[in-house]
């Protein structure tokens, strides 16, 4: 893959410089959180779930409905604020967006009936999505194409820690008080995230960079980049593998708990091993995408996810599972997402960079709306046995791969070289320092 440095002959110079090493670090720690604490206020949320549906006076399939409308909230938040990022720029939609969920946190928090929670929940996850959408879109505006890979790297391996410790977490707080402090904690987090937005992440995306047009504009470059098949290629791959992860997520608990009798604790621990590989395999990402194209790895990742489940699924079917087959299985699966995800965004934000909110926003979108689609897909198989949740893993995971390997080696310009002029956005003012 030939790569483009935007120290490129011809390349405007003039936009913000990337930061150096302390800066970059609290730039990162920073981008990370808010992409992190939309999934931390779900996975903290649900073991508060029984004790909210009893001061509600609902049952459990009522407060599951709150779940259901935050999701919705993260998937039409990032289709949103993802293009509206690349025409008013990057950091109104940051703040903004992580003040408000501080305020739909607190007001969940306060609610009095189920009706508002479920109001407060979904604005609760359409402004926590400016944070998921956006700080993709800052990335790709920072980092030139040798060093974008690194830095979602970066933003991964950080990223994975909150699936252990929200967990963690929610039960402590719950030990000490009710699920509606889970919500103030979570409203504070909003607050913190704030004021480290407003003092550490700059404006990004220079004016002379941005989509103009309006709404009007927004909706022209998203159609733009839906039209674009090297960006649509990695997308898929995303939101199929993205699936997986939501089925591997939804079945981990019963399948070591009702299936192989581990209690809660050591399914957690468990859980958190696999999430522990996960995050290694981000941080050996950084290392590997210097000598390695973001699509070599891609394919590489993918063939590593689908064959573990492959053979967890033929073990099964020939009644030879077991809690160490499948437990290794399973670390390998998820330990190779770790290299799988950054390896997708990298390649999808760099052939989507002349509308990087806009692809985001696609890969987001996708990515959460396959995983709604899958997650109650296991309940309709059983839990007998480990096979569902291995041939639903396997069953997206095929179709992820398929798509990972239909990603074009030859490279691809960076979008304004492919657009008719009349498409074109202004020249683009890119990051010209590198990052130390």
């Amino acid at each position: 893959m030939t790569r483009k440095s935007r120290d490129t002959p011809g390349t405007p110079r003039t936009g913000p410089r990337s930061p150096g090493p302390p800066a970059r670090r609290r730039l990162m720690l920073t981008l990370a959180g808010v992409s992190a604490v939309s999934p931390m206020a779900t996975d903290m949320y649900v073991p508060g779930l029984p004790q909210m549906a009893r001061s509600l006076h609902t049952d459990t399939a009522g407060a599951q409905i709150s779940l259901t409308v935050f999701l919705v909230g993260i998937i039409v938040g990032q289709l949103l604020w993802g293009p509206v990022s690349d025409s008013l720029g990057r950091r109104p939609v940051l703040i903004g967006g992580s003040a408000a969920f501080a305020g739909f946190s607190l007001l969940c928090g306060l609610a009095p009936n189920l009706e508002i929670l479920n109001a407060a929940r979904l604005g609760q996850g359409l402004t926590g999505a400016a944070g998921i959408v956006v700080a993709r879109a800052v990335v790709a505006d920072l980092f030139d194409d040798d060093r974008i890979g690194r830095a979602f790297a970066a933003l991964s391996a950080v990223t994975s820690i909150a699936p252990i410790a929200a967990p963690l977490l929610g039960g402590g707080v719950l030990s000490v008080g009710s699920w509606r402090w889970l919500f103030g904690l979570l409203a504070f987090f909003g607050l913190v995230l704030t004021l480290c937005l407003a003092l550490w992440v700059p404006e990004s995306l220079p004016l002379s960079a941005r989509v103009p047009g309006g709404m009007g504009g927004t909706v022209r470059s998203m159609r733009r980049v839906c039209a674009r098949r090297s960006v649509i290629a990695p997308v898929l791959s995303l939101g199929f593998g993205g699936a997986a992860i939501f089925v591997y997520i939804g079945s981990t608990s019963f399948v070591f708990q009702d299936l192989y009798h581990l209690s809660a604790g050591l399914t957690s621990l468990v859980y958190g091993a696999n999430a522990l590989g996960n995050m290694a395999a981000s941080i050996f990402y950084g290392r590997l995408v210097r000598r390695h194209s973001p699509e070599e790895l891609l394919r590489v990742s993918m063939v590593l996810t689908l064959a573990p489940a492959a053979l967890l699924v033929v073990a099964e079917t020939a009644g030879r599972g077991g809690l160490a087959l499948t437990w290794i299985c399973l670390f390998v699966s998820i330990a190779a997402f770790g290299v799988f995800f950054p390896a997708v965004t990298t390649v999808a934000q760099i052939r989507g960079r002349d509308a990087p909110g806009a692809t985001s926003a696609l890969l987001g979108s996708v990515q959460f709306t396959f995983g709604a689609i899958a997650s109650p897909l296991v309940g309709l198989f059983g839990d007998r046995s480990a096979l569902p949740m291995a041939g639903l893993m396997a069953a997206f995971l095929t179709p992820a791969t398929v798509a990972a390997f239909a990603v074009s080696r030859q490279h691809v310009s960076h979008g304004a070289a492919q657009l008719p002029d009349a498409d074109r956005p202004g020249p683009r003012d890119r990051t010209s320092g590198r990052p130390h």
